[in-house]
Formats: C-alpha cells, sequence, structure tokens
C-alpha cells in the first residue's frame, strides 16, 4: 500500500504533507506551481490513503469535477460488468435463491489466471498451447488472465507468483529439449536452490511430446528420450514443491494420430478441472492457427488476405499466420535464422524474419539479361546468393519484409514473376535440360509444350499484382475509381483451389533427370525419327512423408496411358481437377494427389481423365530411361550452337562462381540463355562459335567445374540437398551445409576402392518432406536431429525404384563405417555397368522397394 497525493503549493499542501509524514509506508507526492495550472481542465488534486479504509471510508478522495463525473460513469457501468463476469466466468460457486449467484464468489473467479508456456521446434507443442488458451478463453477465463507463450519468454522468477501453470513440452535432438525453452530450463536449474519451498502455492500441468521409435523401435536409446524433457521438467517442479493439477500427459507420434491421440485424453481431464470442459474451442480473434489452411484460402479474396497492409506495416518483421499461408501461393515462404533464435529471444525480441522467394521459371529457362537482373537482384536485396532448386528455378533467400514488394517488382521488370511458385497449386512445371536427348527443334518444342502446361493452370486472381506490384500515385487513383477489384474467375481452381500442391514434370528419354516419377503429374516424351508422338501419362507421384507416421509414405507414379502433344496441357488440368474435387480437405498430410490415386486406384484416375477430355487415352508407349544426371563439359547442337553444363555445389550460386557467371552474362547478352537443372546445376546454352573461347576463359578464370576433372567425383556431380538449416522450419538436422563435407568424407573412401569416378546418386534432406528427392536416391539421408539422419540405400540409378531404410539414427563417423565396407565389396563383386543401387538389391543388403505402400514394413532395422 502506497499513500499519493496531487496537490498545489501553499496552504492546501500542508495537511497532505503532514498525512504523508505519518504515513508508516512509502509515499508520492506530486506538488505543482499555481501558475502551472492555470486553465489546465486535466488537473485534479486528489489523495490516496490507505488508512481510510479502516474507518469505513473511500481511501481514494478527488476534488476535480471532472473526475468525479468519469468514477460516477465507472461506477454506473459496474452492476454491467458484474453481469458480463458472472455470464462469461466458470459457474464454480453457488447460486443464491435470485439465480444470480455470490458477488464475492464470482469477485474471485475473476481473478482466475492461466499462464500456459510451450517449446517447440517443428509447432507442434505451439499448436497444443494454443488450442489450451483458447478453450480457457472461450470457457469463462478473461483474455487478459489467460498467458500463452514460449518458456523462454517466460520469466522464471515469477514462477513462484504464478497460481497455475500449464506445460506444453516437445522433444528435440537426443531427448532435448527445442531451441525456446532451453534458457528456461538452463535458469530454472541455475536457481533451483532459490526456488526450494518457494512454489508450494503454484499448481502446474504437464503434457510432453515425443516418438517412442524415434530412435529404433524397443531401444533403451528410445526408452529414454522419449519425452525427456517434460519428464525432467516435471520432476523438478515436484521437487520444488509445486503441486500436479492433473497426471502429466504424452504424446505419442507412434500412436494412429500421432500425439493428437495423448493429447485429446489429457486435455479433456485438464478442461475439467478448469471448468471449460462445456465450451466450444475457436475463435477468430485468439492468436495462434485457429483456421484450417481450407478455410483460410476461401476467406482469403482469391489469394488476397491482409498481405497489402501487413506488408506495409513495418512495426514487425513478421506478417500474421493467416498471411503466411497465403503469401506461397506467390511464391514466398516466411522464414527466420534458427541460428539466431536462441541469442534474440534471450534479448527479448522477435525473431530474425525473412523471405524466401522462388521465381517462377517454367523448364528452368532464362535469357542471359534475366540472369544478370537475378544476379542484381540478390546482391540488392537478399542474401548475396542465388539459390538452383530441385524444382529447376531460382530461390532468394534473408529477403527482410521491406524489401519484400521491391524484389517482386525487380523479378517483374526482368519480365519473371513468383506466381504459383509455392501453395496450393500448379508449381513450377520442369523438363529436361540436357540437350543431348534430342534434336534442338524437338527440344524446343517439347519447352515450349512446358510452358503451356504451365501457363494453363496457372492461378487467374489478380491478387499479385495488387500486393506487389501495383503502386504510386496512378496505381491508388486507379484503385479508387474501381472502389474494389471485381470478382475474377478461377475457371481451373475455384474458390478453394487444390488441397495440396499440385507438382508437373516433363520427361525425354533416355534422361530422367526431372525424376519424373516423383511427381503428381508427369509426361514422358515418345519421340520417333525426330518426330514427338505425344506422351506417355502419369500420375501419383510424391515422396514426402513423417517419421515414424505409417498413414504417410512416399510413392511413384505409376503409367496411366498415352496423350497427343496438344493435349498435354488438358491432361494436366483434368488430373489436377480430380485431386481438386476427390482429394483429402480433411487432413493435409494425407492430401497429395498421391494418396488419391492410392485411395481409388490408377484405373480410376485414367477413366475421370478420360471423362474429363471428352476421350479415350491411349495405350502407353515403350520407352527407355539410361540416366538422370546433368551434361557436363561442352556439346554442340546441329545449329552450331554450343552448350555448357557446369557443377554448382548443391546449388548455391556464391562468391566466385557467381561473378563468374554474372561476366559469362555479360558476354552472352542478345543471345545466349541459361537452364536450371533438376540436380541444382546450371547449363549455359546457346552460345556462338565466336564466343565460345571466352566462356572458356572466364570458366577457367572463376574455377566453375565442368570438366570430369573439376567437377572431382561421380558422387559429387550426383549430390542433391535441400536448404533446411538455417531458414527452413521444418528441418531436424543440417543438408546444404553439411552434405559436401560428408562427400569429402566417402570420396576419400571411393578413392581407394577404385571407385572415384563412379556415378552414384547421393541425396539428403533435412526433413522428411523430401525436397531434395532423397527417396529415389542410391543413397538417401533423411534427417532426424542434429547431425543424425536416416540412411536409406537400393533407389536405382534411373529413378524407377524407392531406396529402403538400412540404418535409422545414424552419426557421420557411422555412417563411414557402414558405407566403407559396402564399396569395398561393391568394387570387387559387382557386375559389368551394375550400378550401386541395383548392386545393394542384387546381394540383399537391403530388399527392393517395390511399393511406397510398403516403405514402413519391408525395412528389417
Amino acid at each position: 500500500d502506497i499513500f499519493v497525493a496531487a496537490s498545489e503549493l501553499g496552504d492546501t499542501a500542508t495537511p497532505l504533507l503532514k498525512d504523508a509524514a505519518a504515513y508508516e509506508g512509502p509515499c508520492v507526492l506530486l506538488l505543482a506551481e499555481a501558475g502551472a495550472l492555470s486553465g489546465d481542465s486535466q488537473w485534479t488534486a486528489f489523495s490516496y490513503d490507505p488508512r481510510r479504509e479502516d474507518a469505513g471510508a473511500s481511501a481514494f478522495v478527488a476534488e476535480g469535477a471532472q473526475v468525479r463525473k468519469e468514477i460516477q460513469c465507472f461506477l454506473a457501468r459496474e452492476s454491467l460488468l458484474t453481469l458480463v463476469a458472472k455470464k462469461s466466468l466458470p459457474q464454480e460457486c453457488g447460486s443464491g435463491a435470485d439465480g444470480e449467484g455470490d458477488l464475492a464468489d464470482g469477485l474471485a473467479d475473476a481473478s482466475k489466471t492461466v499462464t500456459i508456456l510451450y517449446t517447440s521446434d517443428t509447432g507442434h507443442g505451439e499448436e497444443c498451447g494454443k488450442a489450451i488458451a483458447r478453450q480457457c478463453r472461450n470457457g469463462g477465463f478473461a483474455n487478459s488472465s489467460v498467458r500463452c507463450c514460449t518458456l523462454d519468454s517466460f520469466d522464471v522468477g515469477a514462477l513462484g507468483s504464478e497460481p497455475l501453470v500449464i506445460f506444453c513440452v516437445a522433444t528435440a535432438g537426443k531427448g532435448e529439449l527445442p531451441g525456446n525453452g532451453r534458457g528456461f530450463w538452463e535458469k530454472l536449474n541455475a536457481r533451483s536452490k532459490e526456488f526450494e519451498g518457494a512454489l508450494g502455492t503454484t499448481k502446474y500441468a504437464m503434457f510432453g511430446l515425443g516418438d517412442s521409435h524415434y530412435w529404433g523401435k524397443g531401444t533403451e536409446d528410445s526408452r529414454i528420450n522419449f519425452a525427456k524433457p517434460a519428464r525432467e521438467l516435471d520432476e523438478v517442479l515436484e521437487k520444488l514443491g509445486a503441486q500436479r493439477l492433473i497426471p502429466t500427459g504424452y504424446g505419442d507420434d507412434q500412436d494412429v494420430d500421432q500425439y493428437h491421440t495423448g493429447f485429446g485424453e489429457w486435455k479433456d481431464q485438464l478442461y475439467s478441472r478448469l471448468g471449460v470442459d462445456k465450451a466450444a474451442a475457436g475463435s477468430a480473434e485468439d492468436d495462434g492457427p485457429v483456421k484450417s489452411d481450407e478455410v483460410i484460402k476461401i476467406e482469403s479474396r482469391q489469394l488476397r488476405g491482409s498481405l497489402k497492409a501487413a506488408l506495409d506495416d513495418v512495426t514487425t518483421g513478421q506478417v500474421p499466420f493467416q498471411d503466411t499461408k497465403t503469401i506461397k501461393t506467390h511464391g514466398s515462404y516466411q522464414q527466420d535464422d534458427r541460428d539466431l533464435r536462441e541469442e534474440r529471444q534471450k534479448l527479448g525480441i522477435e525473431n530474425a524474419f525473412s523471405y524466401m522467394i522462388r521465381v517462377r521459371l517454367p523448364a528452368g529457362y532464362c535469357t542471359a539479361e534475366q540472369w544478370l537482373a537475378m544476379d542484381d537482384t540478390c546482391g540488392k536485396y537478399a542474401n548475396g546468393t542465388l539459390k538452383i532448386t530441385t524444382r529447376q528455378t531460382w530461390q532468394l533467400h534473408g529477403v527482410v519484409k521491406r524489401d519484400v514488394k521491391a524484389t517482386f517488382r525487380a523479378i517483374n521488370r526482368a519480365c519473371m514473376d513468383t506466381v504459383a511458385a509455392c501453395g496450393d497449386v500448379c508449381r513450377n512445371v520442369m523438363c529436361t535440360t540436357n540437350p543431348s536427348v534430342c534434336s534442338r527443334n524437338l527440344m524446343d518444342e517439347i519447352v515450349q509444350h512446358t510452358y503451356a502446361i504451365h501457363d494453363h493452370c496457372l492461378p487467374r486472381s489478380g491478387a499479385y499484382h495488387e500486393i506487389f506490384l501495383m503502386h504510386g500515385d496512378e496505381m491508388a487513383e486507379k484503385t479508387q475509381i474501381l472502389g474494389s477489384t471485381p470478382l475474377e474467375e478461377e475457371p481451373v481452381y475455384g474458390m478453394t483451389y487444390l488441397p495440396r500442391k499440385y507438382k508437373v514434370a516433363v520427361a525425354i528419354p533416355p534422361c530422367n533427370d526431372v525424376d519424373v516419377f516423383a511427381h503428381c503429374c508427369g509426361f514422358i516424351a515418345i519421340i520417333k525419327d525426330d518426330k514427338l508422338l505425344g506422351y506417355n501419362v502419369t500420375v501419383g507421384g510424391g515422396l514426402g512423408f513423417t517419421h515414424n507416421n505409417q498413414k504417410t509414405h512416399p510413392r511413384l507414379a505409376d503409367v496411366v496411358g498415352f496423350c497427343e502433344p496438344k493435349d498435354a496441357k488438358y491432361v494436366s488440368e483434368a488430373v489436377m481437377n480430380i485431386s481438386r474435387d476427390f482429394g483429402d480437405r480433411t487432413n493435409r498430410k494425407h492430401a497429395r494427389v498421391k494418396y488419391t490415386v492410392e485411395d481409388y486406384g490408377a484405373q480410376f484416375y485414367r477413366e475421370q481423365v478420360e471423362k474429363i477430355l471428352g476421350k479415350k487415352l491411349e495405350e502407353a508407349r515403350p520407352y527407355k530411361f539410361e540416366s538422370r544426371g546433368d551434361l557436363y563439359g561442352w556439346y554442340k547442337t546441329e545449329d552450331n550452337l554450343w552448350h555448357c553444363g557446369c557443377l554448382v555445389p548443391i546449388g548455391r550460386v556464391k562468391e566466385s562462381c557467381r561473378i563468374g557467371l554474372a561476366k559469362i552474362a555479360e558476354e552472352l547478352k542478345g543471345g545466349g540463355t541459361f537452364r536450371m537443372t533438376c540436380n541444382q546445376q546450371v547449363l549455359i546454352a546457346d552460345i556462338p562459335e565466336a564466343k565460345k573461347a571466352k566462356v572458356q576463359a572466364l570458366l577457367n578464370e572463376y574455377k566453375i567445374a565442368h570438366t570430369p576433372e573439376t567437377t572431382v567425383s561421380g558422387l559429387r556431380r550426383n549430390m542433391v540437398a535441400c536448404v533446411a538449416l538455417p531458414t527452413c522450419p521444418l528441418a531436424f538436422a543440417e543438408a546444404e551445409r553439411y552434405l559436401p563435407t560428408l562427400v569429402g568424407r566417402l570420396e576419400v573412401v571411393l578413392e581407394r576402392c577404385g571407385l572415384r569416378e563412379r556415378d552414384i546418386v547421393v541425396r539428403m534432406t533435412g526433413c522428411p518432406n523430401s525436397c531434395g528427392r532423397p527417396s529415389m536416391a542410391e543413397i538417401g539421408f533423411i534427417g532426424k536431429a542434429p547431425g543424425t539422419y536416416n540412411m536409406y540405400l537400393g533407389g536405382d540409378f534411373v529413378g524407377h525404384r524407392l531406396n529402403t531404410l538400412f540404418a535409422e539414427s545414424v552419426t557421420e563417423d557411422q555412417i563411414i563405417a557402414q558405407l566403407t565396407p559396402l564399396f569395398s565389396r561393391y568394387s570387387k563383386e559387382r557386375e559389368k555397368s551394375e550400378a550401386f543401387g541395383d548392386w545393394v538389391i542384387r546381394t540383399g543388403i537391403v530388399k527392393p522397394m517395390t511399393q511406397g505402400r510398403h516403405w514402413w514394413t519391408i525395412p528389417e532395422v
């Protein structure tokens, strides 16, 4: 209690000074000169003396009419506020005869508070925490009485003053706390003596998330590390005297619905104990991901959302949750630098948010001028690098929010865009780049079909131009005159777009560099006597899955028929529309085209395509794939133009490689082109004979690898990795930053075995979403935790077969130890021209993965 008063200097202040001197406690007095207060209608002399309450009087006494009037208004509202509290708060107290209940009990309920603390790398712990927060608010807790935040953002010192704390704790690494909870854990342990006996009035509830098979089914490591952070925190809190509200609950990814099963059972107990079990959860005003992706798409006003205003908001580096979904369809992902998360959380500032921007580049084709424009853009707005992706295009990383619109406009000025590069739409359509697979005229014809497929399946919404390109007084006037954008039609997508992303690729045998069977829809060019007869059509490919969720699995596409060249774009639309109408919109993990084909059958899909086309597909024609790697070195086409395939390690154009390729682009302005490849490399194309020597000199000067000698090894020529850490929010482990190091160690083993020049496909991703297509590699690595991977063997060299799990949760040294004897045996036992993936199947190292649905049952580890 504090004595507080305000008065003019002079006689009126004397009694206040005497009262303050006699008060046993802190006092605050504000004394002002009369001249300074002249004409100030807001000034009011007052005193607050807690001693008056002992005599039954009000502690607060004010002299100003303005304040007295405001207090009177407040008192007049008191009954209304009481009724609101009675209506919205849990009715745990007895009610009187008049049905209104005991006012004192109602006010006691109104003082209830709950603090919900979560820690999670992948968002599952956060989802649980925010679900509890929403239920509490809808069940009667005042909004201001429900706090929901990460462990690290909570002041550990305040733990003893919290009446109720609910923890949702995920598991990262080998039984470790996720990054946004480690600081809390360290501080709690460091101050444990201080908290002994200080948590007696604190109640808590604990929910732990983990995977009981993460380190192998039935292994000691899995037993010890399952939900270890939650169990350890629970133990510490109990030792410090905190009272457990309900038994600790656990969510296991091995359950049918993963952690949802355990969370559903545990939260029912929690909600009942809190008295909020009768409330309906979810509200548009609540924080967190309360809306499904389907609802967000419907409410986005055809991909607009609130993006335009959100990107102009300079008070934060991020956009609202719903807009993070919408911006994907425009070719961008909101990310943050995970290397900096812990440090920034300790400083109490938001994460280092930035945006990845992906260009729409069908067939991976661009002019020399466009290459230079992208080189300038990445230096001006991004992190100074270009990332060539496995979808045959560029990505820019590290674009901060204030530069997002400027980056989109720079790309637009170069006659490119990012429309539909991400999101639940038809994404960048890929096409074989190797110029040696067919004549130049045929290549140009097939590339034109690739463009036609992609352009035909583009969204028609004008949101992209409104949000990112329209600016300035002229555009503002135009918008004002129109009043509002007319409702466009989406003839292909409708108002709901697709259940999930839709990926398409065009392959030209004998080269399968696009991994055509990994795509939702694929076209295999059938060529005879230098004429394109048409395309074999494939449906139902896709490689993403979730660790230990046996409802998810990779799948290779089925060949369902043959179409004429002019029908390719309509076939692609038909396959997409079947996904739109039959795809699972209730579960995004089961929404890809591959699951629709798996559920209904390839024959059903063919019949539906034929129904939409209005004619039958022909039977598939014979074809043969012989490779899926890229061209390295020089190749001359019949039009007397040269093409040179170059190795860009993991697709990251940076430093001397970036400078050299920019100088080559300068030389080729006016005619030269570039083709990004699906293996993250680049083909410098359409080089006149007169400029070949100059290009060669620049390749040599800037040490851009393009020959067998400079590309180092067959393993390095065939390595692919996704970006992973630090920017991908889904990554469990490194990929791009680590694979070259691992390959370097493996090259030493291969050299010793005489296999250095042997082409072996090796791929790595930081998570099982499989952006780098590791499930089709001869040697595939999928991240499980920092420095730990599942290793898969046995994919075939040309992309007809998935690989099989060979070893779970292995580290670098274990990888080297297990592959070394296999390489040694392969060098001695292989048959002529036998690829490594075929050898491990023939010799029984792993069983062949005949169907994606057997992904979980065939492995013997």
